[in-house]
């Protein structure tokens, strides 16, 4: 028990990091601009994603169920998402990979959530 919860608090920890991260760079780095222009996408997706992504990294912290599971649906869409577009417009290996590597501490963070989830009902 005590490994499931280090997992979760390593993983939930290092992805809430990272979308905090991502989403200040989304919102203040002009690179990140020229990145969505090289995707094809509109200015305004840039913003939304990182607003998305900084009400993600609170909602995983939060202590309802519902909030986090609408964070783990909406990150695992956009990892997927950043894969899918990278791999579309022909990036190399190097840019496509960091959106699979982020999906796969979502999993770990979001399967030791559940693990736990079942030991905490069953304590009930």
């Amino acid at each position: 028990m005590k490994k499931i919860k280090i997992a979760y608090y390593v993983a939930t920890g290092l992805l809430s990091l990272a979308m905090a991260l991502s989403a200040f760079a989304y919102l203040t780095n002009p690179a990140i601009k020229v990145g969505f222009q090289h995707l094809g996408f509109p200015d305004y997706f840039r913003i939304e994603l990182g607003v998305a992504k900084g009400l993600a990294a609170i909602a995983l912290w939060l202590p309802f169920r519902l909030a986090k599971d609408v964070a783990y649906i909406g990150l695992s869409i956009s990892f997927v998402s950043a894969f899918i577009a990278h791999i579309a417009v022909g990036d190399p290996a190097s840019v496509f990979v960091n959106p699979l590597i982020i999906l796969t501490i979502l999993v770990v963070s979001y399967l030791t959530h559940q693990k736990l989830q079942v030991v905490s009902d069953k304590s009930q």
